[in-house]
């Protein structure tokens, strides 16, 4: 049996007819070195983004089925334009969406989740000699309902199909040729890396990395999927994803990232008494609003302040709700900062490494840079910081 691969292109790599041929030609060459391939496809360039603003202009709040029913239709449309592309330049291939590759879902609508996959029908047709191509980002619930998966869930298709199938590596092709230290279009001298572990390319994907969607290193992980980020365009090998090695732990730190899209919260004049942050985030959690970086001060004469950041999206209903429970209970004004950014260093080295943390703090302020909040855990850690200072 050849090995197989499944390889995942994203929108930016098949933004236009040319663009979707060149991509075309790479896979004929991947499949010509005897490789049973899948391809999952992202919407092409900028779609799904005008298929949601198309949305907004005839309903000011979409329902989230219909919006699934819609957005779905920019990757349907990227399979079936590689799939032709790929049979003209002598090819044979075959174009799927979620559903019919038996992806099942479960959970709402516009985030749901892979309940399964039952990948007969792809095998079916790689027996056949066919380069099976896939519509990414979607899937079906039992009930045949269309669903999506979020922004970004085209990378958590093709390590689904990967894990299911068992194929030698899942390979997410983009614009870069891999993952680097830092954002170079930031920071030029960045470096590319050779390898991460799961553990760190979870950290930097869920700290603000765009390279890969966290829910799908999770899930590679978990499965033990091996992934390779490689330029869509260039043959060189680019950044692997791997169970960690002790050779890793040499680096301690292999990257720097950071978040844009959050808001620091803080609830001033808490009493300080067993049971005060639980009803808060409580609160918040009944609303599906996600809290990241926590803060408790205590303060003199019994009362203390809770600082914490929450996704911009979710602000003004997390205001809404904090301020009536604050009202309600006692609590003193509520404050929020929404011109923030997360900056973290990540890296499975800082295990073995004392100081990691003192060097970043100290970098951070011979740049004049003042930090709000701090998170840590075994292998990164987090500094909250004005978004004016973060190209600083």
């Amino acid at each position: 049996m050849s090995d197989l691969i499944v390889q995942k292109f994203g929108g930016s790599s098949l933004s236009t007819p040319g663009r979707i041929r060149q991509v075309a030609r790479r896979v004929l060459d991947t499949r010509a070195a005897g490789t049973d391939l899948v391809v999952v496809v992202s919407a092409m360039g900028k779609t799904t983004n005008k298929l949601i603003s198309l949305a907004e202009r005839v309903c000011a709040r979409p329902p989230d089925r219909e919006l699934d029913m819609l957005v779905a239709t920019g990757e349907q449309a990227s399979c079936a334009l590689m799939a032709m592309a790929i049979q003209d330049l002598g090819g044979q291939a075959v174009s799927f969406t979620g559903g019919q590759v038996g992806i099942v879902t479960e959970g709402p609508h516009t985030r749901a989740r892979v309940r399964s996959v039952d990948a007969g029908r792809i095998r079916d047709a790689l027996q056949d000699g066919k380069i099976v191509i896939v519509a990414g980002f979607q899937g079906m619930t039992d009930a045949a309902e269309i669903t999506t998966l979020g922004r970004g869930g085209s990378d958590i298709s093709a390590v689904a199909l990967a894990a299911a199938l068992g194929a030698t590596v899942c390979e997410k092709l983009t614009d870069e040729d891999g993952i680097y230290t830092a954002n170079p279009k930031m920071v030029p001298q960045a470096r590319r890396l050779d390898r991460l572990s799961y553990e760190e390319m979870l950290e930097l994907a869920s700290l603000g990395a765009k390279i890969l969607h966290p829910r799908a290193v999770e899930m590679a992980m978990r499965y033990g999927v091996r992934l390779h980020v490689r330029s869509s365009f260039t043959p060189a090998e680019g950044t692997w994803i791997l169970k960690e090695d002790p050779t890793m732990e040499q680096i301690a730190v292999c990257g720097v990232t950071y978040d844009v899209s959050e808001a620091r919260v803080s609830v001033l004049d808490l009493p300080d008494r067993p049971g005060v942050a639980a009803k808060i985030f409580s609160t918040l959690a009944q609303a599906e609003i996600n809290v990241d970086v926590i803060v408790l001060n205590r303060t003199r004469g019994g009362l203390t302040d809770l600082s914490f950041t929450l996704p911009r999206g979710d602000l003004e209903s997390g205001l809404r709700l904090l301020r009536d429970l604050a009202g309600r209970e006692g609590y003193g004004e509520v404050v929020h900062d929404p011109d923030i950014a997360k900056l973290s260093i990540v890296g499975a080295g800082m295990r073995s490494h004392p100081g990691v943390a003192a060097r970043m703090f100290e970098a951070l302020a011979e740049a004049g840079i003042n930090i709000t909040l701090i998170s840590t855990s075994e292998i990164k850690v987090s500094c909250v910081i004005p978004e004016r200072d973060l190209a600083k």
